[in-house]
């Protein structure tokens, strides 16, 4: 008689279940009395909803995080960052280290799928990286950053400020704590400091960095900054971020030349376009009121949201490699090339299909989530289709950004955001790969047939 083997989750399916525990562990502390203001219970939709963008680092709200959570929820909400930020299997290693005990084969697989590593006997180097380069990075912005905060807000008080948004910057969260500091207005982001240049780039440059992945700090590290020696994919994310960024901001100094205040310098103007070039790549901080933005800049600011930062990272969108593996075969089609020739080397087919399956599906999801939304929002006058479009590329992005729609919505609008920041985190294809059911593959092909395209 055959004995039942006991089922064991996948690595996709492990890592797909590790962020929902967060989430859930978020939700409970999170509805605590005492981590809100009022001393009263955070209904159960907007703990979670909280819980879920900061573990996702996302940033959408519906609740300002300054003046609806006191420093004990706060601090759950950082360390929620944090933990979403490196990644569920980077902080489950930590764990292991500390305790000295060894993770095995399947442990250090799922750190290495999870961080985007390419082999596990460099694992344990690559770990000591991220860790050690979290630190740096954030202490770094943390020292910059209470510069500008100790003065303003005293010791105590700009330190916490300090470390807290060094942290959210690095993780590409978009979660503040500047509701009510300046004045008695809510959702504010930086707003108060588009004009200073300490904060506004020293936020972006920890955006930058959150975003690169965590192989490419290591193929940096370990070839010494020498670009000939990089890595493909590293060269892709240094390149194309490069390129996106100072497109970008040339093109928000074109487009929003009549919006970005009035009373702005040429200096001024070209900081806070630098600044909206790099806060889309799923950062969510804003320095100005983007219900402003023209519609060239509106629909600039959500290619930015869609296509994201890189893989590996703490940033989400389809990743600036899929976006470059598809523009590359596009421009092998139309050539008439079998193959997708980068200078000596060549990228497989197998790799534009899955940069395709991850657009598109993206895409698609995101088009049907707007289209459900503007159904159930039907009463609300504050979601238009540019609102909710806005949102939930937001939300699959993980960027955070709003036009201020998020606190307005139904409870089934917000779940299908939760939804989106999820699939935007965890990702497309983990998701896919987590539900797929193992099938052996027939030798025996189908016979080839062909049909028009274009």
């Amino acid at each position: 008689m055959k004995s039942k083997r006991k089922w064991r989750p996948s690595v996709w399916q492990t890592l797909t279940l590790g962020y929902l525990c967060v989430i859930l562990i978020g939700t409970l502390l999170l509805s605590l009395p005492f981590a809100t203001n009022t001393g009263q219970e955070t209904d159960v939709m907007g703990a979670l909803f909280t819980s879920t963008s900061a573990t996702c680092v996302t940033g959408l709200v519906v609740y300002d995080t300054a003046t609806h959570w006191t420093t004990f929820g706060q601090v759950v909400i950082i360390c929620l960052i944090q933990l979403g930020g490196l990644g569920f299997m980077t902080v489950v290693s930590a764990i292991f280290r500390l305790l000295r005990q060894d993770m095995g084969l399947y442990g250090s697989k799922m750190l290495m799928l999870s961080t985007g590593g390419s082999s596990r006997q460099k694992m344990k180097r690559l770990f000591s990286h991220i860790l050690l380069g979290t630190l740096l990075f954030e202490g770094v912005g943390a020292i910059l950053l209470s510069i500008r905060f100790i003065p303003q807000f005293g010791t105590g008080r700009g330190i916490y400020f300090a470390v807290w948004h060094s942290i959210s910057a690095f993780c590409n969260a978009g979660f503040d704590l500047m509701g009510g500091v300046h004045s008695s207005d809510t959702f504010v982001s930086f707003t108060h400091y588009a004009t200073d240049p300490l904060v506004s780039l020293t936020l972006c440059a920890l955006i930058i960095l959150g975003g690169l992945g965590f192989c490419v700090w290591e193929d940096v590290v370990e070839k010494r900054g020498n670009f000939r020696k990089f890595h493909l994919h590293t060269k892709l994310v240094l390149v194309t971020t490069l390129g996106l960024v100072l497109l970008s901001t040339l093109l928000f100094l074109f487009f929003e030349r009549n919006n970005f205040g009035a009373d702005y310098g040429f200096g001024d103007k070209l900081l806070v376009s630098f600044f909206n070039a790099v806060t889309p790549r799923t950062a969510g901080f804003n320095t100005v009121d983007f219900a402003t933005l023209s519609d060239s800049g509106y629909l600039l600011m959500l290619s930015l949201m869609f296509i994201g930062g890189s893989s590996g990272s703490t940033a989400g969108g389809i990743k600036i490699t899929t976006f470059f593996v598809i523009v590359a075969g596009i421009f092998s089609v139309f050539r008439g090339k079998q193959d997708i020739e980068l200078g000596k080397k060549r990228l497989s087919h197998n790799l534009l299909h899955q940069a395709l399956a991850v657009f598109v599906s993206c895409l698609a999801i995101v088009t049907l989530a707007s289209l459900c939304i503007c159904a159930l929002e039907e009463q609300n006058a504050a979601a238009t289709l540019r609102a909710v479009l806005f949102e939930t590329v937001s939300a699959m992005g993980t960027v955070g950004l709003s036009l201020g729609l998020t606190p307005t919505l139904s409870t089934a609008s917000r779940i299908l955001v939760m939804l989106l920041m999820y699939a935007g985190r965890v990702g497309i294809l983990t998701i896919a790969l987590s539900v797929a059911q193992k099938r052996t593959t027939s030798s025996l092909k189908r016979p080839l047939d062909n049909s028009l395209i274009g």
